[in-house]
């Protein structure tokens, strides 16, 4: 058990090691990515179109955009590794971008791992049943359903929800966002739609990947012995089988909610959900740099973070990986 322990913390510790040069290449991506964002912050605070050059060139200095790039980078690493990032550039006397995001993040991230248990709930007993019966008409039947699941895009499934559920019958909110503190039964209600738009999608693809393990699982030798010696299949499948299959669902949940945060973008627009999605967009079409900057490094961070914790699970549904 000890040793067990000791190769668990010995994985986390290289993972989290490994980690260190990959934040600084993304963030240094990051930042040079806002210096293509299409725009000049600079023209946008003096005036716009009717703005003097002179009125510019003050206002590029007093952003420190006359710097530098490496000049700057550097300064805005060093803030950044305190959650520091500053004000927006269009709302100066208002809350920081940190508490911006530490206000919206929370929006986000609730709508994020509500489409997870929606795709953990159709894919993963969708994937187990079509799996175990590869061929059959509940197979046939998973494999369509899967197929439109994955052809129609998230934003397509929102409308359709909002008319449907909604508009014509007023079970759910169209649009807004009621905070959990505020009163539980609302949030749900609020998120329940944007949950379903985006998380059909990522159960089709949970599904899909649930039944290919499953399927190759139920070929393996020890499988088949359980079978031989009179265990039944759901048994089999549930004791033996699943655990082993699990490694791949694992990876696709872990992607699927990186790649959730980022469907949340359209889909709070959409919905009018005062998350990050809602403010990213709003920082890219003034352009607003800072925040664009600090909202896109916290997706890339949430991104990173779940690869580590896929990393480690592995440890623990498989012993090979901590030995390796």
């Amino acid at each position: 058990m000890r040793e067990g322990v000791r190769f668990m913390l010995a994985l986390i510790v290289r993972r989290l090691v490994s980690l260190i040069p990959v934040l600084l290449i993304v963030s240094f991506v990051v930042f040079m990515l806002s210096e293509l964002v299409p725009g000049d912050a600079a023209t946008t605070l003096a005036g716009g179109a009717d703005a003097t050059p002179e009125r510019v060139a003050e206002v590029r200095t007093q952003l420190g955009l006359d710097r530098p790039v490496l000049e700057r980078y550097g300064d805005w690493l060093r803030d950044a590794v305190q959650l520091d990032f500053g004000s927006s550039l269009l709302n100066q006397s208002g809350p920081t971008i940190a508490e911006e995001i530490a206000a919206r993040l929370p929006v986000t991230f609730s709508i994020a791992l509500a489409g997870l248990f929606v795709s953990v709930l159709i894919g993963i007993p969708l994937g187990i049943l079509s799996g175990m019966r590869p061929g059959a008409p509940v197979d046939r039947a998973s494999v369509t359903g899967t197929s439109i699941g994955l052809a129609i895009p998230s934003f397509v499934v929102a409308l359709f929800l909002i008319t449907a559920f909604a508009l014509d019958r007023d079970w759910f909110p169209a649009l807004g966002y009621t905070p959990f503190s505020e009163d539980p039964w609302e949030w749900l209600r609020s998120i329940t739609l944007p949950a379903l738009s985006i998380g059909l999608f990522a159960g089709a693809s949970v599904a899909r990947q649930v039944r290919a393990a499953i399927i190759d699982v139920l070929q393996s030798n020890y499988v088949r012995t359980a079978l031989s010696v009179g265990t039944g299949t759901g048994r089999t499948v549930v004791k033996y089988a699943f655990k082993n299959a699990a490694i791949p669902a694992v990876t696709v949940l872990g992607l699927q909610l990186s790649g959730l945060l980022g469907g949340v973008v359209i889909i709070e627009q959409i919905f009018s959900i005062p998350g990050l999605g809602t403010y990213l967009l709003r920082a890219l079409s003034a352009p607003d740099v800072p925040v664009i900057q600090a909202v896109t490094l916290t997706f890339v961070i949430i991104h990173v973070v779940m690869n580590l914790a896929v990393d480690i699970s592995y440890g623990f549904l498989n012993p090979r990986v901590r030995v390796s």
